[in-house]
């Protein structure tokens, strides 16, 4: 499990000062740098990353507010042959206020297709695997 805590920024707020709900999905994106880094190749362009997003989903559990700071964790919940899932979860002030899932496959640019996950990344991916605490 990976965690990494944000501050909302006054601008990512609404006219109620919450959290608008677009920002939340650019949380997780940064959440999942640290697994997005198994597949980086040092000294390569960001272009290069062997992977694209197929889905993502969030479910708003509770209300995020501006002058808190939000704890996400992220961890992997399964491997699959191409793909992967990641979950996360987001907490402000000790309580959960949205989980989501997102799907990585793993891309070939040159062919424009999915391809299996290498065995030496799907060992750093397993790593990973398990539940995140609720």
């Amino acid at each position: 499990m990976f965690e990494l805590t944000v501050t909302p920024r006054f601008y990512e707020t609404d006219a109620f000062g919450h959290v608008n709900n677009t920002v939340v999905t650019g949380w997780f994106e940064t959440a999942r740098t640290p697994l997005f880094e198994v597949f980086y190749k040092e000294g390569a362009d960001a272009a290069s990353l062997p992977l694209i997003l197929a889905r993502i989903e969030v479910d708003f559990v509770g209300q995020i507010y501006y002058g808190s700071d939000v704890v996400l964790r992220t961890g992997v919940e399964r491997i699959g042959n191409s793909s992967f899932v990641v979950v996360h979860q987001a907490w402000q002030n000790g309580k959960l206020v949205a989980r989501g899932k997102a799907v990585q496959v793993h891309f070939e640019q040159d062919k424009q297709a999915s391809s299996p996950v290498p065995a030496h990344l799907r060992t750093e991916l397993e790593k990973h695997i398990g539940e995140l605490p609720e």
